[in-house]
């Protein structure tokens, strides 16, 4: 340990081969993290312990969890949060941004042809087997025009840093990304636990989400609704985010609603209330699309509303997002996505892609099975960690079951080298350690263009080694401070 890094806080802190956040050349601090750093050096553990103590307290007291299905010690959790916050310059959030707007442009670009002309399959850049074979493709969408041609206005990017110490996209989140509550409430919490050291940096508000998300999904409405009613619809208090979909619903002073609470009549939605019937204008759903209607979708569906698809089709009502728009966070996709920048909008894409194998091609398939101990093989359709062999931390038996099931249905799978992600501090156990993190920022797509509060979710894998920050698999998060 040198020097530099002297400090009860800082004993056990090591630094690698991965980029730190906290510490660059010769372990000295970098220009955003040296006031942060100062402070930690003149606390003492119980100053942490303490700050700790009341952040937790702040998350219980609001209620805030979440939820891990099939874990035999109970459901519920209060959501990990780690006091140190993740800082991104100015400069470093300018190119983010610029980034993040072509992508989702030119994703809902690709998202319109798909549903209609299809030129990019006739001019061959992406195979049109693999959009058709994808299961989150609705045909039921072939044709139908969505407000403004938007078909993805919530999105939710994940981003890792990696050695050189640029961002990289590392997966799309289109179809209902959640986790801004967490963004959002980290921020609440960080401006108590450390009050004049957040004064002192300059941090950008983010606090003025609810109301970009609200005028977002106003826009979407039916031109002839001047005041549009916009509902929130969620599964329910049994869904793992129904902390999130409370608290936005509140943020944006819009009900929140159950499929039950909703009906269809002559492709026009209704809200049950008090006072009778209310028409619905605008949907901002958290509902999947095979649950959406049990006409067109899943018969066995109670989350839904029967008919509400023939109400979208009719141009009655407004989705946020479209139906149909998972096709393009399919993580096989996911490869084409430099081409598809390049295809509809001419540009080199400013946030790479990590190299991505597909399992369909034989000689990828190939090249990553004879090194599966050195790569992340991952389901195209799944999230929050699921279906995910990370290889250096894979046993030989789960090996040899991916391996199966990679042959058995080559489609459904692609895979990743293995990615040193960026570490950043965390106060763990009475002392200042690094850990891998990510960062998912909120990007949204409305009638004034694609608008990105200045932040995000940074995701800290919360055990010593680990690379799986998500919630469900052992994660917490952190606040996120863009300067200005």
């Amino acid at each position: 340990m040198t020097a530099e890094l002297a400090s009860d806080l800082f004993n056990s802190y090591q630094l690698d081969t991965c980029y730190d956040e906290m510490f660059g050349v010769e372990s000295t601090p970098r220009t955003q993290y040296q006031h942060l750093h100062e402070r930690l050096r003149q606390m003492t553990r119980l100053d942490m312990e303490q700050r700790q103590q009341a952040a937790d307290r702040s998350f219980l007291s609001a209620g805030i969890t979440f939820t891990v299905y099939g874990n035999e010690e109970g459901t519920e959790r209060i959501f990990p949060f780690d006091l140190l916050p993740r800082i991104i310059t100015a400069q470093e959030w300018a190119t983010v941004e610029r980034g993040l707007q072509q992508r989702i442009m030119a994703l809902n670009l690709f998202l319109k042809d798909i549903y209609h002309e299809g030129k990019i399959f006739s001019d061959r850049i992406i195979p049109r087997e693999l959009i058709y074979s994808c299961k989150h493709y609705r045909r039921e969408m072939r044709g139908i025009r969505v407000p403004r041609d938007i078909y993805i206005s919530v999105v939710g990017t994940d981003l890792v840093r990696l050695e050189d110490g640029n961002f990289y996209v590392l997966e799309d989140n289109l179809r209902v990304p959640s986790g801004v509550s967490y963004m959002l409430t980290n921020r609440q919490v960080m401006r108590r636990v450390f009050p004049t050291m957040f004064q002192d940096y300059g941090v950008r508000p983010i606090d003025h989400y609810g109301q970009v998300l609200l005028n977002t999904l106003r826009a979407l409405a039916p031109t002839d609704r001047h005041d549009p009613t916009i509902v929130l619809l969620t599964p329910g208090v049994y869904n793992s985010a129904y902390f999130e979909h409370t608290f936005l619903a509140r943020q944006m002073g819009i009900q929140l609603v159950e499929g039950r609470d909703l009906l269809v009549h002559e492709n026009v939605v209704y809200m049950r209330t008090t006072a009778g019937l209310q028409r619905v204008d605008v949907i901002y759903r958290r509902v999947d699309d095979d649950f959406l209607d049990s006409l067109t979708f899943r018969p066995d569906s109670m989350l839904g509303v029967a008919g509400l698809f023939n109400a979208y089709r009719a141009g009655n009502v407004a989705l946020a997002n479209a139906i149909g728009t998972g096709v393009a966070d399919d993580k096989a996709v996911y490869a084409y996505v430099p081409k598809i920048i390049r295809y509809y909008l001419d540009q080199d894409p400013i946030l790479g892609n990590v190299e991505t194998y597909q399992m369909v091609n034989e000689q990828e398939r190939s090249h990553t099975l004879g090194r599966m101990n050195q790569m992340v093989i991952k389901a195209v359709g799944e999230s929050g960690g699921y279906g995910m062999l990370i290889g250096p931390h894979s046993s030989e038996q789960e090996r040899d079951e991916f391996r199966q099931r990679v042959l058995a249905d080559p489609r459904n799978y692609i895979a990743q080298p293995t990615l040193l992600l960026s570490r950043a501090p965390c106060f763990v156990e009475g002392q200042v350690e690094p850990r891998h993190i990510d960062l998912r920022p909120y990007i949204l797509y409305g009638s004034g263009g694609v608008q990105i509060v200045p932040g995000g979710l940074t995701r800290v894998a919360l055990k010593r080694g680990s690379l799986v920050v998500n919630s469900s698999q052992g994660g917490g998060s952190k606040d996120t401070w863009v300067l200005s």
